[in-house]
Parts: structure tokens; C-alpha cells; sequence
């Protein structure tokens, strides 16, 4: 009566290394989102996304791709503008401790509202 169920093995799609180059640049250069893509070329949008890390061309500007190298100059007076920063946020959180210091003091004479 019942037959047995036999599954069948699911065998995964092979893609050569010049088929997913090809997708990387189509998604690059169309400027259409990677589901898009993906699904005109029949795949996972997630497989897209691993390929562009393997092979999209590397960032402009080095490695961590922040853009060009900053010279010395540029690295001081950034550091001299967040040194300034710095010390404007130190002075508000200590206003601000001092602010709820005093605010959290116990009043002195004070008679609890009653009045004689």
C-alpha cells in the first residue's frame, strides 16, 4: 500500500571561476540591487555576495579602503581637533556629575511640607 519514499540526492549547481566574475561585474556595473541580479542568473543572492569578496577588485586606497593615504599635517590637525573634543565632552560630564551631585543631596531643613 504505501511505497517507500525514496529522496533524491540534490546535486549543487557548479560555477566556473569566469561565471562568477562575470556576475560580480554585472552586479558592480548595473547599479540594480544583488537580489535582482541574482535572480536574473538564477542564484542565491547570498552566493553573489561571498563572490564579490573573492572577486570584486580591491577598494581604492590600500587594504581597510579609506580612501587615500593622509599625510602627517592632515593626521595632526585631526588628532589636535579631537584632543579639543575631547576635553569639551570631559567638562560637560563633569558639570554634569556635579549637576546630579547637588541635585541628589538630601535638603537640609526642611520640615517635610509642614509648616508651624
Amino acid at each position: 500500500m504505501n511505497k517507500p519514499v525514496i529522496e533524491t540526492k540534490k546535486t549543487r549547481k557548479q560555477f566556473d571561476k569566469t561565471f562568477k566574475q562575470h556576475a560580480v561585474e554585472l552586479w558592480l556595473n548595473s547599479g540594480k540591487a544583488a537580489t535582482a541580479v541574482a535572480a536574473e542568473l538564477g542564484i542565491h543572492p547570498q552566493r553573489l555576495g561571498a563572490w564579490r569578496k573573492r572577486f570584486a577588485p580591491p577598494p581604492p586606497g590600500g587594504e581597510g579602503g579609506g580612501g587615500a593615504k593622509r599625510s602627517a599635517e592632515q593626521l595632526e590637525i585631526e588628532n589636535t581637533g579631537l584632543r579639543r573634543e575631547n576635553d569639551y565632552l570631559r567638562q560637560q560630564r563633569d558639570i554634569l556629575k556635579k549637576t546630579l551631585g547637588i541635585l541628589s543631596e538630601p535638603p537640609s531643613n526642611v520640615f517635610n511640607g509642614l509648616t508651624r
